[in-house]
């Protein structure tokens, strides 16, 4: 399997049609090959009216087509196929829904499935030759025959980065100074100081003295 084999998601109804977590988990079942409506409920846990409702809707997208049929006690029973191998896009709504219908298969999976997400630091150049190394395994076209079948989950991306914290303004301290600095002085906007004559504008005030209060010689009237 090539990128070649990957179907571009451009159309409006292909979108809509993904918006479903049980439309991506039929997709991925059908990877597997040609399924029943009856097979497809056995193996999602649903019911056959609704997968047969989310098989019509990725038909009409041109997602999934009629493949063969077999007869069966009643009438003919129909298989269903991809139209492409797989799938290609790249919005984030499209993306999120798919990590959605992601999780609960793996939690319907076999016990014990072994997932993990990490960062690590990488140069360019180590960068892309991971990339490469991911892409060969995913276009790896080798299968065991009949053997039990294994999701694969590939991914390599760099995270988002944070934009840097504002600056914090430094504050003017106002505790006590260190041992052997000077007293900081503060000194009011506009303010001049100056020596001058009293009582004169911008200088200081006058000050008096307290005056002591007259005295008088007694009269003493002789008796």
């Amino acid at each position: 399997m090539g990128e070649d084999d990957f179907a571009g998601v451009t159309a409006p109804e292909q979108f809509k049609a993904l918006g479903h977590p049980m439309r991506h988990r039929l997709l991925f079942a059908l990877g597997q090959g040609q399924a029943t409506i009856s097979q497809l409920a056995t193996a999602l846990g649903s019911n056959k009216g609704n997968i047969a409702h989310h098989l019509k809707v990725l038909a009409e997208a041109g997602l999934v087509r009629p493949a063969s049929t077999r007869q069966v006690r009643g009438g003919t029973e129909q298989y269903y196929e991809r139209a492409s191998r797989g799938l290609s896009y790249d919005d984030a709504a499209t993306t999120e829904v798919a990590f959605h219908a992601l999780a609960a298969e793996i939690a319907a999976a076999e016990p014990d499935p072994f997932l993990m997400l990490r960062t690590l630091r990488l140069t360019p150049e180590h960068a892309r030759q991971l990339t490469a190394t991911l892409r060969d395994l995913a276009y790896r076209a080798e299968d065991a025959g009949d053997q039990p079948r294994y999701g694969l989950l590939l991914g390599l991306y760099q995270p988002a980065q944070a934009p840097p914290p504002d600056p914090v303004p430094s504050a003017t301290p106002t505790g006590p100074p260190a041992a052997g600095e000077p007293p900081a002085t503060t000194t009011a906007p506009n303010a001049t100081t100056r020596r001058g004559t009293p009582g004169q504008p911008g200088n200081p005030p006058d000050t008096a003295t307290p005056s002591r209060p007259a005295t008088h010689p007694r009269r003493v009237k002789p008796q």
